[in-house]
């Protein structure tokens, strides 16, 4: 009876540790190159302006913090478009 005991102990330690330290068999999702990303970039700090522009005209935002925002944004999508540019010229 205890060796039975021991032995299926054992066993499932075993199976326990090989189930914990084995590598999943998860394909690794494909790598987006730096343009592909700043393409993707681009369209959410658009998609941030129309929103930012859209919740000013509903009145969210004081002045000057929706000029705050409007130029941070804008100078975001200034330097992701030269960024495309200049990969784009490679």
């Amino acid at each position: 009876m205890n060796q039975a005991l021991i032995v299926a102990c054992g066993g499932l330690a075993i199976g326990s540790f090989g189930y914990v330290f084995s590598a999943p068999d998860v394909e690794a999702a494909p790598t987006k190159d730096r343009l592909a990303y700043l393409h993707e970039r681009k369209e959410v700090v658009y998609e941030n302006l129309r929103d930012l522009n859209f919740e000013n005209k509903a009145g969210k935002f004081s002045s000057e913090d929706y000029q705050g925002l409007q130029a941070s944004l804008e100078e975001e999508a200034a330097r992701v478009l030269a960024e495309i540019a200049k990969l784009e010229k490679k």
